[in-house]
């Protein structure tokens, strides 16, 4: 099978990303602070905008524009949405997605209506790009009955079959068999359905990656697996967990098509992604994609992150995705300022809106504990 070989520049990317290529080792010399690891990262800030300009040249405007949108919807919410926890109206776990928008962003803009995605706890802001409402959402984080699972499924199981958007799982890399099963499934029926299946770096490690990917490539099944590689498992640093920190090398062992990508510049992912699902809905080859980015937050909002620096964080935040586009789409007079501001304006409004929403939606009747659990429904009391 032929495979897709797109690691161009290999250290270029490596380095991009902050991390030595497999053939370079750097080192500081005495007495140089992080403060030159953040100019080397503004240097590639800079350098990524000159590709970008390239790969819009080549996409519509519109669709930029909605790209833009939709990224800095996500990073807004998800900043009142830590707003609100530490407020205590959001309980449970919560894990936020700031840092990592260009990747849900760039894949699913390049879906059709009906392809389905599944992903993990880590789910906010794939949910409203598939297509879920904010104030869906947020209702569903209060725990309210407005939410798209009925407060039933909180901050990591968002859902909905409408959508085709298969979840939000809790469990590390759960979610990869189920997104095999679903790509198999979609192959069953004839159909042209493309499954993409989101996990991060740590799930590499469990078992079920290589049984699905295993399985995927022998069956030759629609699937794009993304790993959103942002570099730490909770609080482990991906160089201390794996002895092959390059994940995308690992679909060589399943004759698996797969791609580097910088998942810091939202175009890349788009055309990484364009190829995949061509391949997928073609000729049902599955992909591995390894998008390398970055969570400027903890793992999750009980984090504190003491195991990074605040000048490796600074480090990665000169790469800001949002504000890498930002800056693109203004140089090349795809938007102005006023551009600009009207998107946040609209974006904060639409995000206090769901925040009204979900204030004012009520909890869920007891009884709804009783619905949803099975496929022929039961009831209360029922012996």
């Amino acid at each position: 099978m032929p495979k897709t070989e797109t690691r161009q520049a290999r250290a270029t990317e490596d380095t991009a990303n902050g991390q030595p290529s497999a053939t370079e080792t750097r080192t500081k010399p005495e007495g140089v602070t992080d403060f030159v690891e953040v100019e080397e990262a503004k240097a590639e800030y800079n350098k990524r905008r000159k590709t970008q300009i390239e790969l819009i040249k080549k996409t519509d405007k519109e669709l930029l524009r909605s790209m833009l949108y939709e990224m800095v919807l996500g990073r807004v919410f998800e900043e009142k949405s830590a707003e609100v926890y530490r407020m205590g109206k959001i309980g449970g776990f919560c894990h936020l997605y700031i840092g990592q928008e260009a990747i849900a962003v760039g894949s699913m803009l390049a879906l059709e209506p009906d392809d389905m995605v599944i992903t993990s706890y880590r789910d906010h802001v794939q949910a409203m790009v598939k297509g879920i409402a904010p104030e869906s959402v947020m209702a569903e984080l209060y725990g309210k009955i407005g939410g798209c699972v009925k407060g039933k499924g909180g901050s990591m199981h968002m859902f909905s079959a409408e959508h085709n958007f298969f979840g939000g799982h809790g469990i590390v890399g759960g979610q990869i068999g189920v997104g095999t099963g679903m790509a198999y499934a979609a192959k069953y029926k004839d159909g042209k359905r493309v499954t993409l299946c989101f996990f991060g770096e740590a799930a590499v490690n469990q078992g079920i990656f290589h049984e699905s990917l295993n399985m995927a490539a022998l069956w030759k099944l629609p699937i794009i697996y993304i790993c959103e590689n942002n570099q730490y498992g909770m609080g482990t640093s991906l160089a201390r967990a794996m002895s092959l920190s390059d994940i995308s090398k690992k679909a060589c062992a399943y004759e698996m098509a797969s791609e580097f990508v910088d998942g810091m510049d939202v175009l890349a992912v788009r055309e990484a992604t364009l190829r995949a699902v061509e391949r997928a809905r073609k000729d049902y080859l599955p992909t591995l994609l390894e998008i390398r980015t970055y969570r400027f937050m903890g793992h999750s909002m009980s984090d504190p992150g003491n195991y990074r620096t605040r000048a490796e964080i600074e480090k990665y935040q000169e790469r800001d995705p949002i504000k890498l586009f930002s800056a693109t789409l203004l140089e090349e007079k795809v938007a102005d300022q006023k551009t600009l501001d009207e998107t946040d304006r609209k974006v904060h409004e639409e995000v206090e809106d769901s925040l009204r929403f979900a204030e004012e939606s009520p909890l869920p009747d007891p009884k709804e504990l009783y619905t949803d659990v099975y496929a022929n429904p039961i009831e209360p009391g029922r012996k």
